[in-house]
């Protein structure tokens, strides 16, 4: 008896550690995933935030940032009455830019920031009664999937 419960309860503990690990990504994991908008990924509470920002704008201007909100199966998450922001640090210029609903899923904002290669962001969204959730982003660094791209075709050489 005392061996079925030693057994029962080392599979639920590795259970639970299994259901703990698979909603934990790395941000080096979602750097290998190919993001649905060609963004960047991270982990937010529970959540997935896809950041996209303006890619070939050394300019500071008008440029837009839009965060897509997904669950952990990638399921659309819906951003009705939900606000947030992102801090845009590029070199030494900070940026805050506010977000609202755009869509489904989907803030959107705009601001003046340059695309530069060492941009960092910070994005915070509050989801219509809930709490505020964070990711720090680094939007146009090279991430594990497109070093892979880079080198597709290349094999063995």
């Amino acid at each position: 008896m005392k061996l079925h419960k030693a057994l029962m309860t080392v599979a639920t503990l590795a259970g639970l550690l299994t259901a703990v690990g698979a909603y934990a990504h790395t941000d080096e994991y979602l750097d290998t995933q190919t993001a649905p908008h060609g963004g960047q990924l991270r982990m937010a509470g529970v959540l997935h935030f896809e950041l996209v920002v303006a890619k070939n704008s050394p300019q500071a201007q008008n440029n837009p940032v839009v965060v897509y909100v997904t669950d952990h199966a990638g399921t659309k998450t819906s951003t009705a009455g939900a606000k947030g922001t992102v801090t845009i640090l590029a070199g030494k210029a900070k940026t805050t830019i506010h977000l609202a609903p755009d869509g489904d899923n989907a803030l959107k904002g705009t601001g003046s920031y340059a695309s530069t290669p060492d941009m960092k962001a910070v994005v915070s969204v509050t989801l219509a009664g809930q709490n505020t959730e964070q990711a720090r982003f680094t939007p146009l660094a090279k991430t594990g999937s497109s070093r892979q791209d880079e080198h597709a075709g290349h094999a063995g050489h």
